[in-house]
């Protein structure tokens, strides 16, 4: 029997164990996926099989530098106890590695690459079954930079790193610290995302319609509120953190310097985190007894 790709997939999310482990495994089977399971559980490697289904919304980001080239990662777990573990940190610097040493185009890719004699997939269900949580690599960028580097670690939490056509380190870092704090979506008004700005404008024209206003106030008002959200959320119109009297913009050609890229990413973000609503909790086992 084919083993395929959705086959590998729907086998790694049942097992929660890698993407090597599930096609040798499905091969062993004849492609059987039950089968494949079951030899599975026999050998441990669907030891996180039941973790595979959980949230892993805490963890770390990670920042490496060597010069001009950056590796930004983020690897989650379910709780903050273990974002701290000793064991935990040692895989990230081991994926950190990977990373350096073999260039992954992606997180799959990632996983695959062998280090201490393992592949990344190995080390992470080895971790899993030491440490009791889901854990995932979910993204990292590696770049080689022209020009002034900034990076900026707030705890491990958020990180950032910035490229700059002119200026220098220090003015690269003061950036960097003000996109962690400030969240810019993008660098100027022309890169932000069109369907963005057509939602933003759905809701000021519902908001500004609601007013009784003529039409063209009504267009006024809304071309006003879009003025202001650009500069909200565009890292060039924002005030800059350490001296709000000036826009980043501002700050910057005061330099003659320009922001070429950056990236942000902050632990957790995007991903639904399960709320336990302990009162409900205590009324259902009330009821129970």
């Amino acid at each position: 029997m084919q083993i395929t790709a959705s086959l590998v997939k729907e086998l790694r999310e049942r097992t929660g164990a890698g993407m090597m482990d599930c096609k040798k495994a499905l091969a062993e089977a004849n492609g059987d996926i039950e089968v494949a399971i079951e030899e599975m559980r026999k050998s441990g490697a669907a030891k996180a099989a039941k973790k595979a289904g959980r949230i892993a919304a805490e963890g770390i980001i990670s920042i490496q530098q060597d010069g001009n080239s950056v590796i930004i990662l983020e690897i989650n777990c379910e709780t903050d106890f273990v974002a701290k573990d000793e064991n935990f940190l040692a895989f990230a610097d081991k994926a950190l590695t990977a990373i350096k040493d073999h260039s992954p185009t992606d997180v799959d890719a990632l996983m695959s690459c062998s280090i201490d004699g393992q592949t990344l997939e190995q080390a992470i269900q080895e971790l899993v079954a030491k440490i009791g949580e889901k854990i995932t690599v979910r993204r990292f960028s590696q770049h080689q930079y022209e020009g002034a580097v900034g990076t900026y670690l707030h705890g491990s939490r958020i990180g950032v790193v910035v490229n700059l056509e002119g200026g220098d380190e220090s003015l690269a870092k003061d950036v960097a610290m003000h996109i962690a704090a400030s969240k810019p979506v993008c660098v100027s008004e022309d890169q932000v995302p069109q369907e963005l700005l057509d939602k933003e404008k759905e809701i000021f024209s519902a908001q500004a319609a609601e007013s009784g206003k003529p039409a063209d106030i009504v267009e006024k008002m809304v071309t006003g509120r879009m003025k202001k959200y650009l500069k909200e959320i565009t890292l060039l119109g924002q005030p800059f953190v350490k001296d709000p009297d000036q826009t980043v913009e501002q700050l910057l050609k005061s330099a003659s310097a320009s922001v070429t890229s950056f990236t942000r990413y902050e632990v957790g973000e995007g991903i639904e985190k399960k709320v336990d609503n302990f009162a409900e909790e205590v009324m259902a086992q009330a009821k129970g007894g």
